[in-house]
């Protein structure tokens, strides 16, 4: 588990992008889906995509939004709200974000809005 904290958060969204896309959305809502999560704005997710910061960076430097805690489910057999280690839970709500996103819900649910 430790593997994805030193990982570079440039080296997977790529992948959170090519998933969304493969079910017909679209990388601007990876990005919208991602600012929601994390505060940061374009260009400040451009500068973390940039200097392919670490996801423990990555998510150090967030400003995690309040409503995240309502991020239910499960992400690769595991319970997102039962995750112990706030780190890999913050992995794991970005996963479950971008997993809704190609799965087709609304925006507006994903954002929990």
């Amino acid at each position: 588990m430790q593997r994805i904290f030193t990982s570079s958060f440039a080296s997977v969204y790529p992948l959170y992008v090519a998933k969304a896309e493969r079910k017909g959305r679209t990388q601007a809502e990876v990005d919208e889906v991602i600012t929601w999560l994390t505060g940061f704005d374009r260009s400040q997710l451009a500068a973390h995509l940039e200097s392919e910061t670490t996801f423990q960076d990555f998510f150090a430097d967030a400003d995690l939004n309040p409503n995240a805690s309502l991020i239910t489910g499960v992400v690769c057999g595991v319970r997102v709200q039962e995750v112990e280690d706030p780190l890999m839970q913050q992995i794991r709500y970005l996963d479950k974000l971008v997993d809704e996103l190609a799965k087709g819900r609304p925006m507006e649910k994903i954002l929990r809005s």
